[in-house]
């Protein structure tokens, strides 16, 4: 289970969210931009440090302001892939792949490179450098790069909204995959409504700094938003 209860001021800015979320599969996080998305994803990764609250993955406690608990983003075991792939220009896809595995002991992995290169179709691209991969490519070798450090939680910011229709469709389905496939459990950042239809079990809508509302992945779909359930997100 995430668990999540976060306060931030951002310059006048109010972030309150509360929500947990399933230990399995793609939630989201959807609403328009400036509703605080990017802001609550940063506070699980430890990019952004909350004024108040906690936050916890499968029971280990991240984030704790009453028990001064604050986990540096390298120590919370969280893969993140934003929206431009940050690849390093300098190395090939082999090594960019390669050095997400780096800070992992063998014995803690549970994702192999070869299942990653399968499952993503990049096999072929190994020996090339960024600069000579497509926007889809990028980002399909920054999901690698991701699931290689072996996270206990994969972060998604709007990782399609660089790419034009075309490379959305292509990186699409190798996103739908992820969460069965190694049983990372992800949250998904979007305002498109197609991608959240797609991929999402479980939607928390995001609106001025707060979760408004919880959605089933089914419910979404079918158009009609679904009463916030209570053993989800407590709604603001």
């Amino acid at each position: 289970m995430i668990s999540v209860q976060v306060e931030k001021n951002q310059s006048g800015f109010m972030i309150q969210a509360e929500f947990q979320a399933p230990a399995k599969g793609v939630t989201a996080l959807f609403g328009p931009s400036g509703a605080g998305k990017t802001s609550i994803i940063n506070m699980v990764a430890g990019l952004l440090r909350p004024d108040s609250g906690h936050i916890q993955v499968n029971g280990r406690c991240l984030f704790d302001s009453r028990q001064g608990i604050d986990l540096p983003p390298e120590r919370r075991g969280v893969g993140y892939v934003f929206q431009d792939g940050r690849l390093f220009p300098h190395l090939s896809v082999k090594s960019n792949l390669t050095y997400g595995m780096r800070g992992t002991p063998k014995e803690q992995r549970y994702v192999t490179f070869d299942q990653v290169v399968d499952l993503l179709g990049i096999g072929h691209l190994l020996d090339r450098r960024p600069a000579r991969l497509s926007g889809g490519e990028k980002q399909r070798v920054a999901i690698g790069r991701a699931l290689l450090a072996n996270p206990s939680l994969l972060l998604m910011d709007e990782p399609l909204a660089s790419l034009d229709g075309p490379r959305k469709a292509e990186v699409l389905p190798f996103i739908g995959r992820l969460a069965e496939a190694f049983a990372v459990p992800i949250l998904y950042v979007s305002h498109a409504r197609e991608e959240i239809e797609s991929l999402a079990g479980t939607v928390l809508n995001v609106a001025a700094g707060g979760i408004v509302a919880a959605d089933s992945g089914v419910a979404a779909r079918s158009g009609p938003r679904a009463p916030v359930d209570a053993a989800l997100p407590k709604a603001y």
